[in-house]
């Protein structure tokens, strides 16, 4: 068992609660029993309102808990600010209350945090589905609508062996490594968006820095998706809120994969390209060799956003 320390520990866990007891019980759980020896550590619990036995629950821990009860509830990104601000240690851990920690799932990504230095933004890891065992989370990327979604494509076992951190544009705020003195430059979650996309946000916000986002690929975790009540009741609202605000960012992320589609379908007829260095291009943005998307692909990621923003206009007008 990690122990704690009197000083200043290396390692502040922040988890938010809201209701789910029999979830928050089980990950404690299994984060005492997985933290490694000689990790000093805080376990910050923040109870966001919750009404089915959990603040009685807390009321009976010791150390290493402290535990802060919010009067009513303010959504996830409040709730781990307002732990995240009372942390001492060096290294944010955020972990949701419904998380079943596996034994060696921090020490990968505090590895991916020390190998960045200071160029490490947000650190994520590999997440199962807690009831299917299905993969659920390895990384989140920028869909062809502007939005983001899951990436679900396993590690290889050479990147497993050789290059065991991918690159990613945001990670899940469900099981997050960050060091502290980063998130209070970034100012942490941005409370405008209730329960979704705040993590997507401050990850755009660390990749704006020039921080690079990664996922431990060896840190596997289960995770009960989604099981908060009513987690997912304003997700169109936030993930609108996300695209108008970083527009520009997600059609320039989004114009990668147009590229590529729009490479493949013209590539098969040479004659089609009206510049012959088109394809040259096309090829050096794909391969990461210049920043700039080429002009057609652009275009048709800000089209699919236009879209986008049409359909929130016209259901937000019923």
């Amino acid at each position: 068992m990690a122990k704690r320390s009197t000083g200043t520990p290396r390692i502040s866990v922040v988890t938010p609660l809201f209701n789910c007891l029999q979830y928050s019980r089980a990950m404690i759980e299994s984060l005492r029993a997985s933290l490694p020896p000689g990790l000093t550590h805080e376990i910050i619990l923040v109870d966001d309102g919750s009404t089915d036995g959990t603040r009685e629950w807390l009321s009976g821990l010791g150390e290493p808990f402290r535990v802060i009860l919010n009067e009513r509830n303010v959504g996830f990104g409040a709730a781990t600010n307002r732990g995240a601000a009372q942390a001492r240690g060096r290294v944010l851990a955020l972990l949701n209350n419904d998380l079943v920690l596996c034994r060696g799932w921090i020490q990968p990504m505090l590895g991916a945090l020390g190998a960045l230095g200071r160029r490490a933004g947000l650190v994520g890891n590999i997440q199962f589905n807690a009831d299917t065992l299905e993969l659920d989370h390895a990384g989140i990327a920028i869909n062809l609508k502007g939005k983001p979604e899951h990436d679900r494509r396993p590690p290889s076992l050479a990147s497993l062996l050789l290059r065991p951190r991918r690159g990613v544009v945001a990670v899940t705020g469900a099981c997050i490594v960050v060091r502290r003195d980063t998130w209070e430059r970034l100012g942490g979650f941005d409370e405008a968006f209730f329960n979704g996309c705040e993590d997507v946000d401050l990850c755009l916000r660390a990749r704006r820095a020039g921080l690079r986002n990664c996922v431990a690929l060896r840190s596997r975790v289960l995770h009960h998706v989604s099981a908060s009540p009513g987690r997912k009741r304003r997700d169109e609202e936030n993930t609108r809120i996300l695209v108008e605000r970083w527009r520009p960012e997600l059609a320039w992320i989004a114009s990668r994969e147009f590229t590529r589609l729009h490479f493949c379908r013209v590539a098969r007829e040479p004659r089609d390209f009206p510049d012959p260095f088109d394809a040259w291009r096309m090829v050096f943005f794909m391969l990461g060799l210049t920043e700039r998307p080429p002009e057609i692909p652009l275009a048709q990621a800000n089209a699919a956003i236009d879209l986008e923003l049409a359909r929130w206009r016209e259901m937000s007008s019923h």
